[in-house]
């Protein structure tokens, strides 16, 4: 990512001074980065002496759990009367990790409507929904929507000890997690980020050991399981894995424990392309994530009502409407790949 322009900084700092009551709200199914992203700048503004509710639309994986240690979240699933007053009650709307409000699902509807004087993105996702906000701070070539906070507190404060340490710690996991501890999406800047949180103390060390030495044995067993008699490696490279009800069931995986194993296929020398399907009460969630030369965003975008990055995206299968029933899933995933794989649009 290039640097910010003064302009950029100019525009964050004129809408935290011109807050009082501010509202911060990330996408549905919080991941890492949109989780750390939110508690950064809430503990940001809070130092600022704003009012703040931070919403998540619906729950976090335990993993991440640590994060939210302290903080006063509103689940919106659970609380929805308080999520809705939250809404309707600030004078600054920040939209954090999506492009648009969609991407909130049920909570859409109170964004669209929400009557705060100001709404301000901040992303890192592929075509934003510019029209819905009146400031945006959108930008691709970025590991994160963290990492883009970062640099936007930073150019605020001038010096990483000035922001809360708390933002600090928040923005280096959120970072961490959309990277997958820098394995994809790094950019130098990605890596003066992290030499920057470093120095102002941040324990990186703990991080790693809270993501990824805290796993549950269940999960463990579940990836054996799933890569030793689940992993089809379809013709042209392509891994994919199909979690359903059934299997589910045998092992009882928390919300977020299946995080990462997308990504494990692809250290697969003839692999390209890895989808990991996974069964979540009335559809497939679709994760996709590709090598250099294949496009997870096309074939997401194209086939599964989904998008995101190049080499990292996602969507869905829904039952009627693309398959009959849970069952077909592995065979209409590898149609649609070897559909994918006869056009241009897969490099």
């Amino acid at each position: 990512m290039e640097a910010l322009s003064s302009e950029q900084i100019e525009a964050f700092t004129a809408a935290v001074a011109a807050s009082r009551r501010v509202t911060v709200v990330v996408h549905t199914h919080p991941d890492g980065d949109a989780l750390g992203s939110a508690v950064a700048l809430r503990r940001y503004l809070l130092s600022k002496g704003k009012t703040v509710a931070a919403i998540y639309p619906d729950t976090f994986p335990d993993t991440l759990s640590f994060l939210a240690e302290g903080e006063s979240l509103i689940d919106a699933e659970k609380n929805p009367a308080e999520a809705a007053e939250a809404l309707n009650s600030c004078d600054t709307l920040f939209v954090l990790d999506m492009n648009a409000f969609r991407r909130a699902e049920g909570l859409a509807p109170l964004l669209r409507n929400c009557p705060a004087k100001r709404k301000v993105l901040i992303d890192h996702h592929l075509n934003p929904a510019v029209e819905e906000f009146d400031t945006v701070f959108s930008e691709t070539e970025v590991s994160s929507a963290c990492e883009l906070l970062f640099w936007l507190l930073f150019g605020a404060e001038g010096d990483a000890r000035r922001i809360p340490a708390k933002s600090n710690y928040a923005l280096m996991t959120g970072m961490t997690t959309d990277t997958n501890n820098f394995a994809n999406s790094v950019y130098p800047s990605t890596l003066e980020m992290a030499s920057i949180l470093l120095a102002a103390g941040v324990d990186r060390d703990e991080i790693v050991s809270r993501l990824y030495q805290s796993y549950s044995e269940t999960r463990i067993r579940a990836f054996a399981a799933l890569l030793g008699q689940r992993m089809d490696i379809l013709p042209g490279g392509v891994a994919s894995i199909v979690v359903d009800e059934a299997f589910q069931k045998d092992y009882p995986l928390q919300e977020g424990e299946t995080e990462g194993l997308v990504n494990i296929p692809l250290g697969i020398g003839e692999v390209c392309m890895s989808i990991f399907s996974r069964w979540s009460g009335d559809h497939f969630r679709v994760s996709i994530r590709s090598k250099r030369g294949m496009s997870a965003n096309c074939l997401a975008a194209e086939y599964f009502h989904g998008g995101g990055h190049e080499l990292a995206a996602g969507g869905k299968i829904f039952i009627p409407a693309d398959i009959p029933d849970q069952a077909s899933a592995a065979a209409h995933i590898a149609s649609c790949v070897a559909q994918f794989l006869q056009t241009e649009n897969h490099r």
